[in-house]
């Protein structure tokens, strides 16, 4: 069916993708704060007679956890999305984010309440967990629903634009920080600041998020097997494994190439300013790719995209980390350039990461299986690739790491190799 659109309606639908958006990068800003200030906060909210190495565990630990709520909250929130409303879902997804943010800045010390501040470190750490696992298949929902048909992959992309510009802002943060005040400053309290800005901001995005649009059809709606995970693994179950399939690379690639990248390269030498810098012009690099990589996505299609993702990255991963990155070490622009190259290869699978989903659900289980499935996949490989890579390491076979991702990618690649060469839901505009 052809569509075409009036100059309101089109301007309407740039509106609700950039209201949507700039909730989400809010929600991923205060998420990835913890990892770019995890090395200030260890030692005051851990025991201080645990060896350095089993501090960092426990807190990348708590990271890898916090991926084990997206589940919850992808249920959750997924169902309200489905049955109540896609704005609805969003507008509480990102309150729930504000709360946690001000609680992770105002957590005791180990020094002033013991065990229970590791205890509530994880607390806090799993609500913004529950938050984001809510925020991924609504947004990804929304977001595919607005499009325009034959442009949905550049505006889908824009889900991973405000993802990684969450990412980049809290690297920058970390940046500035670093700048202004002295590593013992930010270790004796100074990496609260953060989560105060971050609860802030997501408060002040409520207000876009107040005006958006709903997508969901009164007729989905009312449905009675709208966002319930009966409907979903009775009719759906297939389609759940190939996202969980698609996620499982897509994520652990993610998560290897935009966070563990960085305590890999301090490992190997590099000091953390020169560090800092390389991955905040490398994720800005990755962020204003991403519109590029959806529009290409457009013309040759998302299963060619997934294909070539998970094959280059399959063939580039290990030369590039182990042998590239090591062999250049003392050579910061050359490490910048290898690292970019991995992400405009991730960028085939995060440019689309939304809508290649969104496209094989119905509207009324849309939000629920796009964000459940994208939640279990993430958690079990990509929430967790940082401690897992830790683990690897502290048994002297770091390098074996890749080995495992090339593993999780080859199986990418033949759940890539089913998806249908063109989308069975949302081929024409709702």
């Amino acid at each position: 069916m052809n569509q075409t659109y009036t100059r309101q309606e089109k301007i309407s639908r740039i509106k609700g993708v950039v209201g949507a958006a700039s909730g989400n990068l809010v929600e991923w800003f205060d998420f990835y704060i913890y990892a770019v200030f995890a090395v200030y906060f260890t030692h005051a909210l851990t025991a201080p007679g645990m060896e350095s190495s089993a501090q960092a565990i426990y807190v990348w630990g708590v990271f890898a956890a916090s991926f084990f709520m997206r589940p919850i909250g992808s249920w959750l929130f997924g169902r309200i999305a489905d049955k109540y409303g896609r704005k609805k879902s969003m507008v509480i997804s990102i309150c729930l984010m504000a709360l946690s943010s001000f609680l992770f800045a105002a957590l005791p010390t180990y020094e002033q309440v013991g065990m229970i501040a590791p205890f509530l470190l994880l607390l806090v750490r799993l609500l913004q967990g529950l938050s984001v696992g809510g925020e991924y298949g609504a947004v990804a929902t929304y977001m595919s629903e607005l499009g325009l048909k034959g442009q949905r992959g550049f505006f889908s992309s824009f889900q991973y634009v405000t993802l990684t510009g969450g990412q980049l802002l809290a690297s920058l943060l970390g940046v500035i920080f670093l700048n202004m005040m002295t590593e013992q400053q930010l270790q004796d309290g100074g990496w609260r600041i953060p989560f105060v800005i971050g609860g802030v901001a997501a408060l002040a995005s409520l207000l876009a998020r107040s005006r958006l649009e709903e997508t969901l059809s009164h007729e989905d709606s009312e449905k009675q097997e709208s966002g319930t995970l009966k409907e979903l693994f009775k009719n759906h179950w297939k389609t759940f494994l190939l996202v969980v399939g698609l996620t499982s690379a897509g994520s652990l690639s993610f998560y290897v190439i935009t966070v563990y990248s960085k305590t890999y390269l301090t490992n190997i030498g590099i000091d953390a300013k020169t560090v800092g810098l390389i991955m905040t012009a490398s994720i800005f690099i990755l962020m204003i790719a991403q519109p590029f990589f959806g529009m290409l996505s457009d013309r040759i299609g998302r299963r060619n995209s997934m294909l070539l993702f998970s094959s280059l990255m399959a063939i580039a991963i290990y030369p590039v980390m182990v042998l590239g990155m090591r062999a250049f070490s003392s050579s910061p622009m050359i490490v910048a350039l290898l690292l970019i190259f991995l992400m405009m290869i991730l960028s085939f699978y995060t440019s689309i990461s939304g809508i290649v989903k969104a496209e094989l659900f119905p509207p009324y289980v849309r939000a629920l299986g796009v964000g459940f499935s994208y939640a279990v996949g993430n958690a079990v490989f990509g929430g967790s690739a940082p401690s897992v890579a830790l683990q690897f390491k502290a048994a002297g076979i770091e390098n074996s790491f890749f080995v495992y991702v090339i593993v999780i990618l080859i199986i990418c690649f033949f759940c890539s190799w089913q998806l249908p060469k063109e989308a069975q839901y949302l081929k024409d505009d709702l």
